[in-house]
């Protein structure tokens, strides 16, 4: 859609022409009534002025359309006028999709521009988790006087789709283990397994191994040893998306959804190298469910819904959140006997509510928490202070803590294991 309009630039300029003309009758000064003279033609210019027909080719390209998280990645627009008139005052202002920073050059540029030629702008993005989508260009044309000015929305879709890697940096320990390797829960079923669960009477077929040598030199009898058996646990990796968990120490810096869903993105490859069965859920306005599952082509689509899904989007949602509405279809598609990851900052007191009664629904709760907060205000402080009780309610109320400061992730989660084994 074009937009033609007036740009008030020369507003006023009547009254100088008046002011002058009158000043040179009563001064008889000849370089009065020629500076007159001059606004009235250029008056009349501006009354006659028009903007020529824009026909603009746009075309955009990138370096890299798959890149890697951080990699930065030089757009290039092209403008060529297709036109039969010189664009003498031409601006292009290209729309980088929310979430992407501009690292290098600017996203814009001013030129003239002659039939048939080209313009060329290039800047440097720095490429994020997700699906991005340039859509629109800004094109801005002016006459030589800069009194009109047409305004138009140029339409060249281009995506980019940056999808990390799913790579099992740390195992996370859940409640119930009886090792130090992810998503493994012991039962109470006697069969094979590390822990002795108890001794029965040798049955024809036991291994050999399993025969308890001891009681056979003692009494004469066979007797077989049997071994609580684990299973592979069922988990679920449930990411806070509400508008309240979108927040970063500064407005440069990753936000606390980002940094959960990297978290996310460890702890899935740990618990699918584990064997176990591992699903992942968004909590917030944008519904997002994958039902718990293993084997590679689940590890994929685990990879492409953190990197395209809307709920786990770097902006914050625009949708209205019922908070009973999803808690209820989160309770639906929990199975009885997962365990859950809640992946939260923390930032308000709802969220310590949706661990508790996770927790009370007896599904085993691991919280883990990017620390968003910083000393540099009194708010932030205050703030600070805040997520600080809430992690030791949750931690009173026997829930495992995972408190995600600015180091890497696997020494937070360290330093919350050594602190669980006291």
């Amino acid at each position: 859609m074009t937009r033609r309009f007036d740009t008030q630039r020369w507003v006023g300029i009547e009254g100088l022409v008046l002011i002058a003309a009158a000043a040179g009758v009563f001064t008889r000064e000849p370089s009065l009534f020629l500076l007159a003279g001059l606004g009235v033609v250029l008056l009349g210019y501006v009354r006659i002025a028009a903007v020529p027909e824009v026909s603009l080719d746009v075309a955009r390209t990138l370096s890299d359309s798959t890149p890697a998280p951080d990699d930065d990645i030089e757009v290039t627009l092209r403008v060529t006028n297709d036109g039969s008139r010189t664009l003498f005052d031409l601006r292009i202002i290209d729309c980088v999709p929310p979430g992407l920073a501009v690292s290098d050059g600017p996203a814009r540029l001013g030129t003239a521009l002659r039939p048939g030629a080209t313009a060329t702008v290039t800047y440097t993005v720095t490429a994020i988790r997700g699906e991005h989508t340039w859509d629109e260009t800004t094109i801005i044309v002016r006459d030589p006087s800069g009194a009109v000015e047409c305004r138009e929305m140029e339409h060249t879709e281009t995506t980019m789709r940056c999808e990390p890697e799913l790579a099992a940096t740390a195992d996370l320990p859940l409640r119930g283990l009886t090792s130090k390797y992810a998503g493994r829960v012991e039962t109470n079923v006697p069969g094979s397994g590390l822990e002795f669960a108890s001794i029965r009477e040798y049955r024809h077929g036991d291994p050999i191994r399993r025969i308890d040598w001891n009681r056979r030199a003692r009494t004469g009898t066979l007797a077989t040893v049997q071994f609580r058996e684990e299973r592979a646990a069922s988990v679920v990796l449930v990411v806070d998306t509400r508008t309240e968990a979108h927040v970063a120490p500064d407005a440069d810096d990753e936000t606390a959804v980002e940094r959960c869903v990297d978290a996310a993105s460890i702890a899935v490859p740990a618990l699918l190298d584990s064997g176990d069965s591992v699903g992942v859920a968004a909590f917030g306005p944008e519904e997002c469910w994958l039902a718990p599952s293993s084997g590679s082509a689940h590890r994929a689509r685990a990879r492409r819904l953190f990197a395209t899904h809307p709920a786990f989007a770097p902006t914050p949602p625009e949708k209205a959140f019922f908070p009973s509405v999803a808690m209820r279809r989160l309770r639906r598609r929990l199975s009885s006997d997962a365990q859950v990851i809640f992946c939260t900052p923390l930032a308000d007191d709802y969220a310590v509510s949706v661990a508790r009664r996770l927790e009370a629904y007896d599904h085993a709760v691991t919280i883990v928490s990017p620390d968003p907060t910083t000393t540099r205000t009194a708010g932030s402080r205050l703030a600070r202070l805040e997520r600080e009780l809430r992690l030791r309610e949750l931690r009173r109320s026997g829930l495992r803590v995972v408190d995600w400061g600015d180091e890497p992730f696997a020494v937070a989660l360290s330093r919350a294991e050594s602190g669980w084994m006291r």
